[in-house]
């Protein structure tokens, strides 16, 4: 199908409504050249004229009268599908994969606003710790923890980077062997993440000695090495992102002043062509307003 460029017929057709090139320009926010340049272009492209040129004005040809009818018609039925089509992906399913422990502790919790706020876009939560493949798998966006390093993808940081640091259940701070000080941990269960590396870190960083780095309990996620901290088996390194709301409620406390910086963050992660979907742009929106206002964005959470 041969058809001439959009731009020309547009213009042509504000030229036609208007009688008048430099109307037609203000209506389409370009110079006057520019459409008449547009115009000019058409008619060699047809082959035959569209206007007549008076000097102070443009009168239609029989071919432009004839012509401009169809071409009304047809931007039209583009405009009202375009319409129809953006309106549709406005609203519907949006399928977001992250990390169980960031779906359990961060965005769950929040996901209700969201809805409040869109009620006619659905989400699908996927909560998995593989790396997506967007080419196979039915997902519009990925939440990540990382460096931010994704080649070929769009990205965004979500947060700041983490800073971890023991979290425990107020209860430990009382009883027989109470957590005054970093060595006080001798006492007490460590408890990991499947890696085990980040508590001989953090010891090393509070220059404690007689703790066995590898001693506790561990677990293959992070909310679930929270939960246990929650109900008192032992003391954890929390993330600043996943701990923040727990430290204020009061359902965990920070015993301890030394830190240490995670190294990476959390990113919002697409291939680039959802990039300007209304569904995206939404909900895209939504989580940075939520990260905003999040307590764990602070690099230092105060200890008790």
């Amino acid at each position: 199908m041969k058809l001439p460029p959009l731009n020309a017929l547009r213009a042509f057709e504000a030229a036609a409504k208007n009688l008048s090139f430099s109307k037609a320009a203000e209506e389409l926010s370009v110079t006057p050249a520019a459409v008449s340049h547009q115009i000019k272009g058409l008619e060699e492209w047809l082959g035959v004229p569209l206007f007549r040129r008076m000097n102070r004005a443009v009168i239609l040809t029989d071919e432009g009268q004839s012509y401009v009818l169809g071409v009304r018609e047809g931007l039209s039925q583009i405009q009202d599908a375009t319409e129809k089509l953006m309106t549709q992906d406005a609203a519907g399913a949006l399928t977001v994969s992250t990390l169980p422990s960031f779906a359990v502790r961060w965005l769950l919790p929040r996901l209700g606003r969201f809805r409040e706020l869109h009620p006619d876009i659905d989400i699908m939560l996927s909560a998995s710790d593989h790396i997506t493949d967007f080419s196979r798998e039915p997902v519009d966006l990925v939440i990540r923890y990382g460096n931010g390093d994704y080649p070929g993808l769009h990205v965004e940081k979500l947060l700041t980077e983490d800073s971890l640091f023991p979290v425990c259940s107020p209860a430990l701070l009382e009883g027989e062997h109470p957590l005054r000080t970093p060595e006080d941990l001798v006492h007490h269960n460590l408890l990991h993440d499947d890696l085990r590396v980040d508590w001989e870190t953090w010891l090393a960083a509070a220059d404690v000695q007689g703790v066995d780095p590898r001693k506790g309990l561990s677990f293959n996620d992070s909310s679930m090495v929270l939960t246990a901290a929650i109900t008192g088996q032992g003391v954890a390194l929390g993330r600043s992102t996943l701990a923040a709301d727990l430290l204020a409620s009061g359902r965990l406390v920070k015993p301890f002043e030394t830190e240490l910086k995670a190294g990476n963050a959390y990113f919002v992660v697409c291939p680039p062509e959802q990039v300007e979907r209304p569904r995206f742009v939404a909900f895209r929106d939504w989580l940075h307003a939520e990260a905003a206002t999040d307590p764990g964005r602070f690099m230092s959470i105060p200890s008790e």
